[in-house]
């Protein structure tokens, strides 16, 4: 008998890297929104742990002169995709992770309740990696086999003018056709 492919919100794929940004999800809402972002640190520096460390509040600020705007900020995403696909993840799905902020979809604020948060390994606009469509459409494809996952938005869709990512750079057709999901998933700018 295999493994199950989820264990209390884990995924068994990812390497888990557990953070304490996180609180419980409101009862009976269900996670059916999934939210893309973009994200390296220092801005367009690939691979290094800072990331990673930003998520599980070890970040030293005082390493990089852009780290300061960051001291003190508790975030996190449930999932975090690096440049060469590797999927690592930070927060129980079933869990709430602070990761849209202030942000409506479908008529309802507060997307963190509902929904789950990716992150890319990128810069706002710029193109992503082969690597990282492949654990994204895998990534997809087991959450909706687990939860009503209805829709897949950017940062940028969710919370339009405070965010722009993933951005311009972002394939939404590619994961569109990716996934082989209805159009009306995806944003209404995915071509």
């Amino acid at each position: 008998m295999s493994a199950p492919l989820w264990r209390d919100g884990w995924y068994a794929f990812a390497h888990a890297y557990p953070c304490p940004n996180h609180g419980p999800r409101p009862p009976g809402v269900p996670i059916d929104l999934l939210v893309l972002h973009a994200i390296s640190l220092p801005p367009g520096e690939y691979g290094g742990p800072q990331v990673a460390q930003l998520f599980t509040n070890s970040l030293d600020c005082d390493a990089h002169p852009y780290f300061a705007g960051l001291r003190g900020l508790e975030v996190s995403a449930h999932f975090f995709i690096r440049r060469d696909g590797a999927l690592w993840q930070f927060v129980s799905v079933e869990r709430r992770a602070w990761h849209a902020g202030a942000s409506h979809f479908a008529g309802r604020d507060n997307c963190n309740d509902f929904s789950v948060g990716v992150e890319l390994e990128g810069l706002e606009g710029e193109t992503f990696e082969e690597a990282q469509y492949d654990s994204l459409g895998s990534l997809a494809q087991a959450l909706v086999a687990q939860w009503p996952i209805q829709s897949v938005q950017g940062h940028e869709h969710i919370a339009p003018g405070r965010k722009g990512d993933p951005g311009a750079g972002f394939d939404w057709r590619r994961l569109r056709d990716q996934l082989g999901w209805p159009p009306a998933t995806f944003p209404s700018t995915a071509g």
